[in-house]
């Protein structure tokens, strides 16, 4: 495992750190752009979209890892705070989400444009997310297992005892997202809502983490299941819900932004020149 890549006058590059960094950067550049810009979107709200969305994610991520471990973090809340360990996928969901709403409300634009690139591009996110888990050994790996791709973790940030493998799970997890996010690209390319591809996302995604849970080490909540398989559950459940109301719905699109008069005169400027 490698959770510190390299070091560069003193100071260091963590993998989990540098594929977080990657999960925001890349799938904003090679999914949200084009997408939001085939629907008549602006690419300066592409820009910003992409850091309302890798904002509120972090602080998601960051908050609900501490309403899960209170009892551990509440000492040092501060330091909790900023720690470069500790971060929740359905928190950084959440957040990412309620971010990217509030800031196309304050721009006006149509949510299902922005709930179409969204889709693709947080699956894909999520997979470049787990390869850094994978590389850190963060403690995201499962359960112990004789199999022969089992593997141990004894250098990673959370270290597996000596002598012991367990399921990789951020490889499963990979290997998983890579067919759904092939799936959601496809759907929001096509021509139908974009709440309807997210419905699709939420149905996709939280089918692989329900099924991913069997071989983790997330202790049971409740009825025999963990609590991220019954989150996964709620968000299929409103997968579903959006998949049926929006399916005969067309594509959304940004409304046609009104040129300003400021804008009127530099064209007419250069037209003179």
């Amino acid at each position: 495992m490698y959770p510190e890549l390299f070091r560069i006058d003193g100071l260091t590059f963590h993998s989990f750190g540098l594929m977080a960094a990657l999960a925001l950067i890349v799938p904003g550049l090679l999914v949200v752009w084009p997408l939001l810009r085939r629907r008549g979107v602006t690419p300066d709200f592409a820009i910003e979209v992409i850091v309302a969305a890798g904002v509120g994610g972090f602080v998601g991520a960051r908050l609900y890892y501490m309403a899960e471990h209170w009892s551990s973090v509440r000492e040092d809340i501060f330091g909790s705070i900023f720690t470069g360990i500790g971060f929740t996928w359905y928190g950084g969901l959440i957040g990412g989400f309620v971010a990217v709403v509030a800031w196309s409300l304050v721009r006006r634009i149509p949510l299902g444009v922005v709930a179409n690139a969204t889709a693709p591009a947080v699956a894909l996110g999520y997979a470049i997310g787990r390869i850094g888990c994978q590389l850190a050994g963060d403690g995201d790996y499962g359960s112990p297992s004789d199999l022969p791709w089992a593997m141990g973790y004894p250098d990673g940030t959370v270290p597996t005892p000596p002598g012991v493998t367990v399921h990789p799970t951020p490889v499963y997890e990979i290997l998983m997202m890579a067919p759904v996010i092939y799936v959601l690209w496809r759907l929001a390319r096509g021509q139908r809502s974009g709440w309807w591809t997210f419905g699709w996302f939420l149905v996709l995604s939280g089918a692989e983490r329900f099924v991913v849970e069997f071989w983790r080490r997330n202790p049971e909540w409740f009825v025999g299941l963990t609590q991220p398989q019954w989150v996964a559950i709620v968000g299929a459940a409103i997968g579903v819900v959006l998949i049926l109301a929006f399916r005969g719905r067309p594509a959304e699109t940004a409304p046609e932004r009104r040129v300003t008069r400021a804008e009127t005169r530099r064209a007419e400027r250069a037209k003179a020149h």
